[in-house]
């Protein structure tokens, strides 16, 4: 501690020696930098607070909800010093008379950009904040951006509702062709592939039901076919022909009769295996055995009615038969032929489920164009008759000639610190740098020699006095400085005062 304690004296002693030079390096930084100071042109500032709202009665009908809303609100607050609207601002206000060029005009929307500041507060609040050269200036250039920004917010929105109508417009009518056109292609698939595509008609489903028709054709095909066997069967028990008795003769025999009953039994679809039929056969057989019952002599033979009836029958039932065989025959033909074609059913089918799926596809998207366009439409339509946008101003443009830039006050008192500590640093920079030891200490560790002692400064009367009055000239012109300094803030504030 008492190492610090003497390098701290040391370093007050080193520049306490060299206090004109600390005072003049101060002077000359405190003027340089108070001159800097008077140069920076003033500032001032306009400020103004905005409302815009977005809220309607229909905004929830229309699918406006309140993300939207939020989302167009700082939309708005970021646009408000887009290029487009600063330049609109520049030339509605005395900012625009000395630009002549798209150059000059981007360096000085550059300029008014850092100059402006939008601040978001609470809900749906924006205070806005400008700073020019003069109060007039800067309070127009506010009045004139919340103009702006009001009307291209309105035209804007109507700009880009009409763009997006358009745009919607013709994806509409490009997807109306390719939705026609896949619409055709899928028509003219199904004609020429009919009856190999999947549905009502498929091969498959023809196979099936062949396969379903040929099962009952075999079926009635053996039915008909045992009905023509028994048929046959009795066809050949039946006489061709009957003992007729002849004219004037008798009544006819009793063997005729039986066999005339028997015939009409089968004609009437008897079996063999009937009681009645077992019984006029063992009546036949009698008689056949009494030596058959013969009428009196001189009768002749006439055709059966029933042979007749039953060849009829029989020549149906063969038609019967023959007409199943044909259709029997052309089914397998068909069969066949669908068996043929269902090899290549796979793949129709795979074609006409990815054609199917291009066309619901397009399909989709047409529909879906058309909703959003409906939608864009009564939305744009909504917010363009009910003022779904409002600017409200809450603050009006404020007025000042006071500047709010640059805080010379606070400038020329840092420039006068500034300055006092660099005039103390130059004294203790150039104590280190001359060879001079402050203390018998200081030599002896330099040196490596012992000292024997110091000897004091001694002063004459009229060096004392002379000291006096150079110490007075060193307050003098220290007090000067500060003065200096404080007479400069106050003639800033009483500028301040009068132009207020």
């Amino acid at each position: 501690m008492t190492s610090l304690y003497d390098e701290f004296r040391i370093a007050v002693h080193s520049v306490w020696n060299r206090r004109w030079l600390a005072l003049a390096v101060a002077w000359g930084v405190c003027l340089v930098g108070w001159l800097i100071i008077a140069m920076i042109p003033n500032k001032y500032e306009s400020k103004a607070q905005i409302q815009i709202r977005t809220q309607t009665l229909l905004s929830g009908q229309v699918g406006i909800d309140p993300q939207d809303q939020r989302k167009n609100i700082q939309q708005i607050g970021q646009t408000l010093i887009s290029s487009g609207n600063l330049e609109k601002v520049i030339r509605g206000t005395e900012l625009g008379a000395t630009v002549a060029t798209p150059a000059e005009m981007a360096a000085k929307i550059e300029s008014l950009r850092t100059n402006i500041e939008v601040k978001p507060e609470q809900d749906d609040f924006f205070a806005i904040s400008v700073k020019q050269a003069s109060g007039k200036l800067a309070r127009d250039v506010v009045q004139k951006l919340i103009d702006v920004a009001e009307d291209d917010s309105i035209a804007g929105d109507r700009k880009e509702m009409g763009q997006t109508l358009r745009f919607l417009d013709a994806q509409i009518v490009t997807r109306t062709k390719e939705l026609q056109e896949a619409e055709a292609k899928r028509v003219a698939y199904e004609t020429q592939n009919l009856g190999l595509l999947p549905g009502v008609g498929s091969v498959s489903q023809r196979m099936e039901a062949s396969r379903a028709e040929l099962s009952q054709i075999d079926s009635q095909l053996i039915q008909a076919r045992s009905a023509l066997a028994a048929l046959n069967g009795q066809l050949a028990g039946t006489p061709s022909t009957l003992n007729t008795p002849a004219m004037g003769g008798g009544a006819p025999s009793a063997l005729g009769q039986a066999q005339g009953e028997l015939a009409s039994m089968r004609a009437r679809g008897f079996t063999d295996n009937h009681p009645d039929v077992l019984s006029i056969k063992s009546q036949i057989a009698n008689l056949r055995a009494q030596g058959g019952g013969a009428s009196a002599a001189g009768g002749y033979r006439s055709p059966n009615p029933a042979y007749s009836s039953l060849q009829s029958m029989r020549a149906e039932r063969e038609a019967a038969v023959s007409a199943l065989q044909t259709r029997k025959s052309a089914l397998q033909s068909d069969m066949a032929q669908l068996a043929a074609k269902q090899t290549a059913e796979p793949g129709v089918a795979a074609e006409y489920q990815r054609i199917n799926r291009d066309y619901e596809v397009k399909k989709e998207q047409y529909d879906k164009l058309l909703v959003n366009r409906d939608q864009i439409r009564l939305r744009g339509q909504v917010e363009s008759q009910t003022d779904a946008v409002q600017f409200r101003v809450v603050k009006e443009p404020s007025f000042s000639n006071v500047p709010a830039a640059p805080n010379r006050p606070l400038l020329l008192a840092a420039v006068l610190i500034v300055g006092m500590g660099t005039g103390v640093g130059a004294a203790f920079a150039l104590g280190h740098l001359q060879t001079s030891f402050p203390t018998a200490a200081k030599l002896e560790k330099a040196s490596g020699l012992p000292v024997i002692g110091s000897i004091s400064q001694m002063l004459t009367g009229a060096e004392r006095i002379q000291r006096k009055q150079k110490m007075k000239l060193f307050y003098g012109a220290t007090g000067g400085l500060v003065g200096i300094c404080a007479l400069l803030v106050v003639a800033e504030f009483v500028q301040r005062g009068l132009t207020a």
